[in-house]
């Protein structure tokens, strides 16, 4: 068994770890709300172009646009993919960022020849060091996620889709499901699908949008092109706020974890210790009472 004075040293190392740990939930906890409500405030904005989309195919079913490009007919080798890869840039987040590398290795794995574009520096380090060629042009911080940044990368990937660098784009990121549990998705971005759109409208009562009427100006494709690169952003923009959401819950989650763990480490040393100090206590009496004994025999002879 330990001496006492090693056992109160584990418990002062623990308490310090508990005092870090329990900050970060406490500042994981704050950033989880600011999160949320980033996440709140940019729905309606991405409904409405998605709604918008959908009146004008709506009207328009079979309206032609680079948007809508059909890529079931290319060979699967020669499908030039690009993936965008949320990650953060910190661990101490539970399986957080492994979920989301590991959906992403699957992904590449399936198609070598992909492109990747991450965010966040532990995806970037990770698979530089694993010498998977990275993209370096999305490597920014994966803290407070905003809108321009959103827009860059929307731009980013959308011209080289339309020059044909890139047939499909998806993004995987992770989704708050609850307040207990977070799930790493893959959703494409582009080509976009019609009948995704097409969903809300055969949801609606036949015959109600018989006297709606729709005039596009300059062209139903400018306008298409406009509404697209606002629903890539916005979709873009949504998936880098339910990352950060996620991150900072699995953050939590860990920290509380890890809190409740070094309160029970501490319980378990607090036994142990008093165990030690009353042995010490035990001996101290015993060698003390044997030296009494000691000298009292020795006054005897």
């Amino acid at each position: 068994m330990a001496n006492a004075r090693e056992i109160q040293s584990r418990i002062k190392s623990i308490q310090d770890t508990m005092k870090i740990t329990n900050a970060m939930y406490m500042i994981s906890t704050t950033k989880l709300r600011k999160a949320k409500e980033k996440l709140e405030n940019v729905e309606p904005y991405f409904f409405r172009l998605e709604n918008a989309m959908a009146r004008i195919l709506r009207h328009m079913p079979d309206i032609e646009h680079k948007y809508f490009k059909d890529t079931s007919s290319i060979p699967h080798e020669k499908l030039k993919v690009g993936y965008i890869v949320v990650t953060a840039d910190k661990g101490m987040a539970g399986a957080y960022n492994h979920n989301v590398i590991k959906k992403a290795e699957q992904l590449m794995a399936e198609n070598p020849s992909g492109k990747l574009y991450v965010v966040g520096q532990m995806g970037l380090h990770y698979f530089e060091k694993k010498g998977i060629n990275v993209s370096t042009v999305f490597s920014y911080t994966a803290q407070d996620p905003n809108l321009n940044r959103a827009r860059n990368i929307a731009e980013y990937v959308i011209e080289r889709y339309k020059e044909d660098r890139l047939d499909e784009v998806y993004i995987i990121f992770t989704r708050m499901v609850s307040a207990a549990a977070v799930e790493t998705e893959v959703q494409q971005l582009l080509p976009l699908k019609k009948h995704d759109f097409q969903k809300e409208s055969a949801a609606i009562p036949a015959g109600i949008f018989s006297n709606e009427e729709m005039a596009l100006y300059p062209s139903p494709e400018k306008v298409v092109s406009s509404i697209g690169r606002g629903f890539v952003a916005g979709y873009i923009y949504g998936a880098l706020v339910e990352s950060f959401a996620s991150e900072q819950n699995s953050r939590v989650m860990a920290m509380e974890a890890a809190t409740n763990s070094a309160k029970d480490m501490l319980k378990e040393l607090q036994v142990i210790y008093n165990r030690a100090r009353q042995a010490a206590i035990t001996q101290e009496i015993t060698e003390v009472i044997g030296g009494a004994k000691a000298q009292k025999n020795k006054k005897k002879k």
